[in-house]
């Protein structure tokens, strides 16, 4: 070690903050301590050496104390490159030198060129927090073998001369605070008192009875004495004070008037604590009060409010230095003023450098604004602030509050906001997309920097089908990740791992980079340089349906509540997801049940026939309406619209019942539509199927002369259904009569029924439909039939395929709020060979539609 390692030394002290922190506590403590030079010349005598000296070592070396040298001739603060005590601290044991002049790490120091130093024994001296504050050495003019004996009498030494220093800084602080203590009695004229709530004995100081104008003759020693020289209007508040303090066992503060004898007024700030016996109940309140009427207005007063409040306080001169610090500032930083003043702040707390901190403060003094702001600041002090600054023409005043639990609460309320929302956004979702595919945007940034959500399709392929980042610029490139990573992670990724396993996996950013091959996905997780993430499987029951992977900030990791509060969302999600899926399974077995009991349409040969039939969406897409054609015995065309009051299973098997038993007395008995439905009412009475339903049927009638003259008979019966609506060849729509509609089927058999004719050109087209196609919440069912025939009117030229596409379309949109079935008839506008076997009445049959164009 040479001269330039003795500069390297001491720039490591200098860097320490801790240490010299320490080191100025004790500089200060231990000024005027004659201990302090007994213990060096105590070393000097028992190591026979002709001189020792204690070194503190903060910025600079500052002497102690000091023995064997001539009075004046100690430089009492010398640079720390420029003195062996340095590396003494430095070392780890005790630093022996026979001869300086010889080291090469000190034979340049004045010291020793000068002669002063030429053997030297120095021992580092330790504080109770392991802070090296200084050094304990002794030296002489000559060379000098120093002894095992020697180093251990010097370390001893050392040691109490730590506990010297110690006891000179507590004994010295406590000094000063008795002191202010003392003092600030003094000044502020402050009196005591005690209140026997047993017996009401109330006993003042002199300084307090002074204040209320009383003398030991007048003053009686109760509690009345105090309410007599109360203003009255402070009384009841005062009183009210006094009473919640000694219900509560708690602190009493009030600041009130005082009316004194002569008539003169004073204002007296008191504050107590009632303590509490062995019941708990309260037994005395103590206290102290003082007369504040001239700290009222004025410096006084302001200095004493900011000391006095809940709240740090600091001021900031326009060199960026500490000019004021209250004592709620001292507590939060942890620092005393004297170590504060004076200070630069950038210096004092690294932290705030390139910070929220330097930044508003910057503004503030820049803009000439106040700025309001959150921070958090890393260990020592580790924890959340809410800031207040604001420029004044001699700086920046800055006052601040810990928020540390605050944030902590509102953590974990967000935390519980999430899961709700979470929650209720699961709670809608019926299909498996959008049961998850949301889920990332809902928990970032709440609870991490970006997440992407895998699914695992039906085919057992895992796919990523949600993904979302907090900072909008890089969304992008998530996208893009997403899209390709899956494909080239191995089978041993984090994301396989908790697919396979159901359970968290962790993973750094770099353990996953070196799973990926060489390519775009590598460079993607690359530029987005995540700080860890987490695997979360999605689970449902019994089996893992998918993952939630959630990725940390850069050089940042996730919390153990952000994680447990993940894996609650994750849960939700797999169960939301299980749920939709078994959702799709019963929707897709029950609208195939309901198809299986609506059979195609005939074919006539003059006519096209044509069906729809949607499932309600918020009902179990199984229900009572139903549609059906088929021909007569006669020939004659027969087409029926009906709908069982309900939407359940039990609707869509009484509707199978009741549509098997219309169709069977229609084709045996060849009877007209009203004969039709009162068979039907009748046999539901005699088969008590306790249901009701409506129904609307129409037969298609001709006769030659008809068919050569191009008209056709609609002969039909309506039971409590809608009526058909017919559709002109000139494209106009048909009001058949006005609507009346006969009773419910299953009310009474007995009933009487009617039945309408009416006459129909070639080229008309007539719609029977159920009233889940023009009922809606917000409008009435004339409204209803209003729009469906004006829509009619807009597409009757279409194809009668298209023509129904398009009456869906435009009237429930895909979506119906009740089931809907639709048939409707297009009577040809030329004849078409007619069937060998066809009756004098028959109505040709119509092609059928192509399932794949009936809405499902």
């Amino acid at each position: 070690m040479r001269a330039s390692d003795l500069d390297s030394a001491a720039e490591a002290l200098r860097g320490d903050l801790a240490r010299v922190r320490a080191a100025r506590r004790l500089r200060i403590a231990q000024a005027g301590s004659p201990a302090v030079d007994r213990l060096v010349e105590l070393a000097a005598r028992l190591l026979d050496a002709q001189a020792g000296q204690i070194s503190l070592l903060h910025d600079v070396q500052s002497v102690a104390g000091v023995a064997g040298l001539p009075p004046g001739s100690a430089t009492r603060e010398t640079g720390l490159a420029d003195t062996p005590c340095t590396l003494a601290a430095t070392d780890a044991d005790v630093l022996a030198i026979p001869d300086t002049r010889a080291d090469e790490r000190v034979a340049h120091l004045p010291q020793v060129t000068g002669g002063l130093v030429v053997s030297y024994l120095g021992a580092p001296l330790t504080d109770g927090e392991g802070h090296v504050v200084g050094t304990l050495c002794v030296f002489d003019p000559v060379p000098r073998e120093w002894t095992g004996t020697d180093v251990a009498t010097l370390r001893q030494l050392a040691a109490s001369v730590v506990t010297e220093l110690e006891y000179a800084a507590l004994t010295g602080e406590y000094e000063r605070q008795h002191l202010r203590w003392r003092l600030a009695m003094d000044a502020g004229r402050v009196g005591t008192f005690d209140w026997d709530l047993r017996t009401g004995e109330l006993v003042w100081d002199d300084p307090l009875m002074a204040v209320f104008g009383y003398t030991l003759a007048d003053f009686d020693g109760t509690i009345t004495a105090f309410n007599r020289r109360l203003h009255p209007d402070d009384l009841p508040r005062v009183s009210e004070a006094l009473r919640a303090c000694i219900d509560g066992c708690g602190d009493f503060e009030a600041e009130y008037r005082v009316v004194r004898p002569d008539g003169e007024t004073r204002w007296v700030q008191a504050r107590g604590r009632a303590l509490a016996g062995p019941d708990g109940s309260a037994v005395r309140l103590l206290g102290a009060a003082f007369d504040t009427t001239e700290d009222r207005t004025g410096d006084v007063r302001v200095t004493r409010v900011l000391e006095a409040m809940p709240a740090g306080f600091y001021s900031l001169d326009h060199e960026w230095r500490f000019a004021a610090v209250n004592a709620e500032a001292e507590r939060l930083l942890d620092r005393s003023r004297e170590e504060l003043l004076g200070e630069v702040i950038w210096t004092s707390f690294p932290a705030t450098v390139n910070s929220i901190f330097e930044e508003s403060y910057r503004s503030a003094v820049r803009t000439g604004q106040p700025v309001h702001f959150d921070a958090y600041y890393p260990a020592p002090l580790d924890g959340w602030y809410e800031l207040r600054a604001w420029p004044t023409p001699e700086g920046l005043s800055v006052y601040f509050i810990e928020v540390t639990e605050r944030k902590r609460a509102e953590r974990s309320a967000q935390r519980l906001a999430l899961l709700a929302q979470v929650s209720a956004e699961l709670a809608g979702a019926l299909d498996a997309r959008s049961a998850t595919s949301h889920l990332p945007r809902l928990v970032v940034p709440t609870l991490a920097e970006w997440c992407i959500v895998t699914v695992v399709d039906a085919d057992g392929r895992a796919r990523d089908v949600g993904w979302w980042h907090a900072d909008p610029a890089r969304r992008a490139l998530v996208e893009r990740y997403a899209a390709v990573r899956l494909d080239a992670m191995p089978a041993t990724s984090p994301v396989a791992r908790a697919l396979l396993a159901g359970e968290a996996v962790r993973a750094g950013a770099a353990e996953v980079r070196e799973l990926l091959p060489t390519g775009e996905a590598r460079d993607l997780l690359a530029a987005l340089a995540p700080g860890s993430a987490v695997c979360l499987p999605l689970r449902g029951r019994g089996r893992v349906l998918g993952v939630l992977t959630l990725y940390a900030g850069p050089g940042e990791s996730l919390t153990r509540d952000d994680t447990a509060t993940a894996q609650d969302v994750a849960d939700r999600a797999g169960l939301a997801l299980d749920n939709a899926r078994l959702y799709a399974q019963q929707q897709q077995l029950a609208e195939g049940l309901q198809r299986s009991l609506l059979t195609e349409p005939p074919e006539p040969d003059h006519a096209e026939i044509a069906v729809r039939y949607l499932p309600a969406v918020e009902a179990a897409r199984v229900g009572g309406d139903w549609y059906d054609a088929f021909l007569q015995p006669s020939g004659a065309t027969m087409l029926v619209i009906g709908d069982v009051v309900g939407h359940d299973t039990a609707a869509a098997a009484a509707m199978g019942q009741l549509r098997g038993l219309l169709r069977g007395i229609a084709t045996y008995s060849d009877a007209p539509p009203v004969e039709v439905l009162r068979g039907l009412d009748a046999s539901m009475a005699v088969l008590q199927t306790h249901v009701l339903a409506t129904a609307a049927v129409a037969r298609f009638e001709q006769t030659d002369d008809e068919r050569r003259r191009g008209i056709t008979r609609m002969r039909w019966a309506n039971a409590g259904h809608l009526p058909p609506l017919v559709i002109n060849p000139d494209g106009s729509v048909a009001e058949l009569a006005a609507w009346k509609g006969d009773l419910l089927l299953g009310v009474d058999p007995e009933s009487e029924r009617q039945e309408s004719v009416v006459t129909l050109d070639r080229g008309s087209t007539v719609l029977l439909f159920t009233d889940g196609l023009v009922e809606r919440r917000d409008a009435d069912l004339d409204a209803g039939m209003v729009r469906l025939r004006e829509a009619l009117v807009d597409i009757a030229h279409l194809p009668l395929q298209q023509l129904l596409d398009e009456v869906v379309e435009r009237l429930v949109d895909g979506r119906p709020e009740d089931d809907v079935a639709l048939v409707a008839v297009r009577l040809h506008r030329q004849d078409r060979p007619r069937p060998v076997e066809a009756g004098p009445n028959d109505v040709p049959d119509v092609v059928p539609p192509d399932p794949a164009s009936q809405t499902q």
